[in-house]
């Protein structure tokens, strides 16, 4: 990474590191998700202030990276604090989920835009959501697509037919949802309901800034949350350590 122009960013973690310094993890519009070393940003306030907090949305400015280290960030300016979301311990659980999960997910140092836009926006609704249930599932639907790791949802995976019947099986490991005849003996999947699959794709047309307009029914968001952990699960490969904090506090059903 080269000396640029300033870019914006939301700060997704940080680790403390030695004596005094933090290495924080941002996710930026320009550069996707980077990594960075804020020198002596346990010591310094006047430098960095609180801009170094988790969700802040920042304005950063690097230094070159030298041969085999971390980049340097020279400065960064607070755009925009998180601070509403200390409001509600369910509100921060799911940014430090959505964070984690972008981290996870996302490319290394390979800007993807609707990424972030996604991402501010939902950060920006939360303190307003009246379902954290509902939010997390347009997110992680959304990311999903965005990635390009979302199954098919709107048709047979094998068939490639239309889906008609009530009941239908998920089965992430297959490609996505299969109708009954290509389901076969319907091990390994997860049985949801035709419905619910309409719900979902629904939700990959709504604008970010609605999100807290839709409402989902107790079923969709009982069989969408079991078919979202099927793919995540095996996507990621293992459990995003946020995840069991945040299923403690928000519960489907």
């Amino acid at each position: 990474m080269v000396a640029a122009a300033p870019c914006e960013a939301i700060i997704l973690r940080y680790t403390n590191y030695g004596d005094a310094d933090r290495i924080v993890t941002l996710l930026t519009l320009e550069r996707g998700v980077c990594s960075g070393i804020a020198r002596n940003a346990r010591n310094s306030r006047r430098r960095f202030g609180a801009a170094l907090q988790l969700f802040n949305r920042v304005r950063v400015l690097w230094q070159p990276r030298k041969r085999g280290g971390l980049a340097q960030l020279a400065e960064v300016e607070l755009v925009e604090s998180a601070t509403a979301l200390t409001d509600s311990l369910e509100a921060l659980a799911l940014a430090a989920y959505m964070c984690e999960l972008v981290h996870v997910l996302s490319p290394e140092e390979q800007p993807v835009p609707e990424i972030y836009q996604l991402l501010e926006v939902v950060l920006n609704l939360l303190p307003e959501a009246k379902s954290y249930a509902t939010l997390r599932i347009v997110f992680e639907l959304r990311l999903l697509e965005l990635v390009g790791l979302l199954p098919h949802i709107g048709h047979c995976a094998n068939c490639w037919e239309a889906l008609h019947d009530e009941w239908l099986l998920f089965d992430v490991a297959r490609g996505g949802t299969l109708c009954p005849r290509c389901a076969g003996d319907r091990h390994g999947g997860v049985i949801v309901q035709a419905v619910t699959l309409g719900s979902l794709a629904r939700l990959l047309r709504v604008e970010p800034k609605k999100f807290l307009a839709i409402s989902l029914s107790e079923q969709t968001l009982q069989q969408g949350a079991k078919l979202l952990h099927q793919v995540l699960a095996s996507c990621v490969g293992r459990r995003i350590k946020s995840a069991e904090f945040l299923d403690g506090l928000i519960r489907v059903g």
